[in-house]
């Protein structure tokens, strides 16, 4: 039976839903937490889940046995009931319908885990809807700006 080699780097960015509450401080950590649990379920490895209130950042190895849309899926419907399930404050969280992957060079590997380590300070300066923009022009998608941030 012939071996399929790959190692495909995916780097996932999705946003919490705009009538959503915003995930808090306190809770940031063990979310990020338990999503990279989720990832690790799929069949990919979870390399590093990061970001803010209001979105998040995920590196992960993509599995050669699933497909990239059933990852999200699974993460995004499993980690928004636990969310909920957490704190009365998140009963109405939801994440929007939406996501952006971007495929991601073994070369820059450790300056993708270093920005997603460094969201906090990144959206400092720099808002979500304009990092966002950014990834799209650097991997040279089309997208109609009155939809990329609908939910």
């Amino acid at each position: 039976m012939p071996q399929s080699l790959c190692k495909t780097y995916i780097h996932l960015i999705f946003h919490v839903k705009t009538t959503s509450p915003k995930i808090q401080d306190d809770d940031i950590d063990r979310i990020h937490s338990y999503i990279g649990q989720l990832v690790n379920k799929t069949g990919c490895i979870d390399i590093q889940v990061g970001g803010v209130a209001d979105h998040v950042h995920i590196l992960f190895i993509l599995s050669k046995d699933v497909a990239l849309s059933y990852v999200v899926e699974e993460i995004k419907r499993n980690s928004s009931r636990w969310i909920k399930s957490i704190s009365p404050k998140y009963h109405m969280f939801a994440w929007q319908g939406g996501y952006g992957a971007f495929s991601v060079s073994q070369s820059v590997v450790s300056k993708t885990l270093q920005y997603i380590k460094g969201q906090r300070e990144h959206h400092k300066r720099v808002s979500f809807a304009d990092e966002y923009k950014a990834f799209l022009i650097s991997y040279n998608i089309e997208y109609d700006e009155r939809y990329v941030f609908k939910d």
